[in-house]
């Protein structure tokens, strides 16, 4: 999830600050005991977990509800958290199976029962919002309860369905909570987590304090944590420098990024190889303008990454030549491979071939933050300088946006991804498999194949070579244009301890790990 659900694969941490070993000091007896303040420029599409499916919304549910499944910080590998032990049953990975923990209950003081578990897969499968999470599930076929057992049956192999329980779309609601049929919209929680929510103000802050009745795989308890939320890099830049917040998180400006000094000692950073990625999606439907994809690879022939990259990013990004980033089994480079520089010239020929009018006449959107503003107005102004495109852009409030590219608005689109969960398929049936997150209209006898073949193998490293070939296929039907992968930061006051095992990749914010020295 998510989107810019920035969920980022920690490959390797680098603490570039003086005195790690202070961040390990408990807080006394007489330590500040106020809330910590968190500052981020991410947004909350809805505090119901079968509604969403961003970054902002899934950092939330990571400490609000309980998954059957969890993961440790840097692991790959899942393991049981509102579950006592989970596992495949037989060897065609198609029958996996989880026993409930017997002590777990939801914030009101009702018992989790199996039958609980069942409804919140059912529901999430059956409202299928258009922003939500059941494209992670498109085979799972049933789901059958026996006293605490609860068995997923999956209509093909799939051998990452233990890692996709783990992430917010796995949570678990109370049913005489969440409507069968509809989202809930009241603003309020009731789930199993860490922590409850005391207070959310949408678009400002969300209030959290700790659950004393939470019982799973997590053995610390946090204290009380105070979510602030900004519109835009800016914004949230102006309040970091006001002292307004203690920790900040996805995201600064990129030129603040970028001049982050490791060794001051008004701060601490934690900077990370994360596996975010951003991309240009396209509308292929019958009749949209690059619906023929033949007019994609012009566009992929134009593409410059290096000002995006230098100019916009301040280097704080990497240029993205696959669907897969850099740190993940499969990785290749077709885009660099096939369109290794622009060239306007062999743009311009494929679009005759196409048969198209120049210039071509484009809707392009984008979130409406001053984070996106730099990306899209260079975006435009390469797409625009050789005179074979037409560009009308659109910035968009972000659950507009959302819905907007959902229902086929907009002829191209730039959306931010963080992986789901640490392994290449949460780029695959997600981005370019057949009723995928993006909404694009894209679908592939081809790819639907190798995204199945892929999911086949629980050892994972026999998947490289699909993996390999789905990215060409990419490069080759151009449903999207990788643009970027970039690092994550975590910026801290000194007095806060555990920012650096916030994030780390598998979709979970880990806000029970901050406490102040």
């Amino acid at each position: 999830m998510r989107f810019v659900r920035l969920r980022i694969l920690a490959v390797l941490v680098v603490l570039v600050v003086a005195g790690v070993g202070a961040w390990q000091f408990l807080p006394s007896d007489e330590a500040d005991r106020s809330p910590i303040t968190i500052g981020t420029s991410d947004e909350v599409t809805s505090l119901d977990p079968a509604g969403a499916y961003d970054a902002g919304s899934w950092a939330i549910y990571s400490n609000l509800y309980q998954s059957l499944m969890t993961f440790r910080p840097g692991a790959v590998v899942p393991e049981p958290d509102a579950a006592e032990s989970c596992g495949f049953i037989g060897q065609k990975l198609q029958t996996y199976q989880c026993r409930l923990r017997d002590d777990l209950r939801f914030s009101d003081g009702r018992a989790i029962t199996a039958a609980d578990v069942k409804y919140s897969f059912e529901r999430m499968l059956k409202i299928k919002a258009d922003v939500g999470p059941s494209v992670l599930f498109p085979g799972l076929d049933t789901v059958v309860t026996e006293g605490r057992t609860i068995t997923f049956n999956l209509s093909a192999r799939d051998a990452t369905f233990p890692q996709k329980l783990a992430t917010g779309a796995g949570s678990i609601v109370d049913p005489t909570r969440y409507p069968k049929d509809r989202l809930r919209t009241d603003d309020q929680v009731d789930g199993s987590g860490p922590y409850t929510l005391k207070s959310y103000e949408p678009g400002v802050r969300a209030e959290l304090v700790p659950n004393p009745a939470y019982k799973g795989a997590l053995k610390k308890k946090g204290g009380a944590v105070d979510i602030r939320y900004f519109e835009g890099s800016e914004a949230l830049q102006a309040a970091w420098a006001a002292g307004e917040v203690d920790v900040t998180h996805r995201q600064l400006p990129a030129e603040r990024l970028a001049e982050l000094d490791p060794g001051s000692s008004e701060q601490r950073v934690t900077e990370a190889d994360s596996a975010e990625t951003r991309n240009l999606v396209f509308n292929v439907r019958d009749g949209a303008p690059l619906a023929d994809r033949r007019v994609r690879q012009a566009i992929a022939w134009i593409i410059d990454r290096g000002p995006l990259v230098t100019k916009v990013y301040r280097n704080t990004v990497e240029p993205l030549y696959s669907l897969i980033p850099q740190g993940y089994i499969g990785h290749s480079t077709p885009f660099f491979d096939s369109y290794p520089q622009s060239d306007p010239a062999r743009a311009k020929a494929l679009m005759q071939e196409a048969g198209v009018s120049l210039p071509l006449h484009l809707t392009f959107a984008h979130r409406d933050d001053d984070a996106n503003k730099e990306e899209s107005a260079e975006l435009v102004r390469q797409l625009e300088k050789d005179g074979l495109f037409k560009v009308t852009e659109k910035a968009v409030e972000w659950q507009a946006f959302q819905k907007g590219y959902a229902a086929g608005d907009y002829d191209a689109y730039t959306l931010g991804w963080l992986p789901d969960f640490p392994d290449p398929d949460t780029f695959g049936q997600p981005l370019v498999g057949r009723d995928n997150s993006l909404h694009n209209g894209y679908t592939s006898t081809r790819m639907d194949a190798l995204i199945s073949a892929t999911q086949r193998h629980s050892d994972r490293g026999r998947t490289s070579a699909d993996f390999k070939e789905l990215q060409r296929l990419v490069g080759e039907d151009v449903p999207l244009i990788p643009l970027w992968q970039k690092k994550d930061y975590v910026v801290s006051k000194e007095s806060v301890s555990g920012s650096q095992y916030l994030s780390d990749g598998t979709g979970i914010w880990r806000l029970w790990e901050l406490s102040r020295i």
